[in-house]
């Protein structure tokens, strides 16, 4: 596989689930019932595997290895943490200021861990204040 190929297909792979991943919380924190259609879910389901397979073949191709390379260990930990807050988001049981709270903390996540990416650093963002 060519690496470039396999970067482009990720990135878009990450731009498809970040705008997925608002769209669906924006129309959930005002109500709306279409955020809930299965085929809008299971299409954000499929992106996220193909973006995690996507970046699986880029640590391969790249030689790269979470326990010895600490930028890629803080963006999965990162990842680990936008689900978790991105489950927040969806679920009605929350308040709504607590699922507004959590979009914004998971969007802001998602910055930092595109910031450690790009940056290759396990500051990211923080690395410019």
């Amino acid at each position: 596989m060519d690496y470039l190929i396999v970067k482009s297909v990720h990135q878009l792979a990450v731009t498809l689930s970040v705008s997925l991943f608002t769209l669906r919380a924006l129309g959930s924190l005002a109500g709306a019932r279409w955020p809930k259609r299965p085929a809008l879910r299971i299409s954000q389901h499929v992106n996220d595997s193909c973006l995690l397979l996507s970046a699986l073949s880029l640590a391969v191709l790249s030689g790269l290895a979470p326990w010895n390379t600490p930028w890629l260990a803080v963006k999965i930990l990162g990842l680990l943490i936008y689900i978790v807050l991105g489950t927040q988001v969806m679920r009605e049981q929350n308040t709504l200021f607590f699922r507004g709270l959590s979009l914004v903390s998971a969007l802001l996540v998602f910055g930092f861990i595109v910031s450690v990416a790009v940056n290759r650093s396990v500051a990211g963002f923080f690395a410019f204040v």
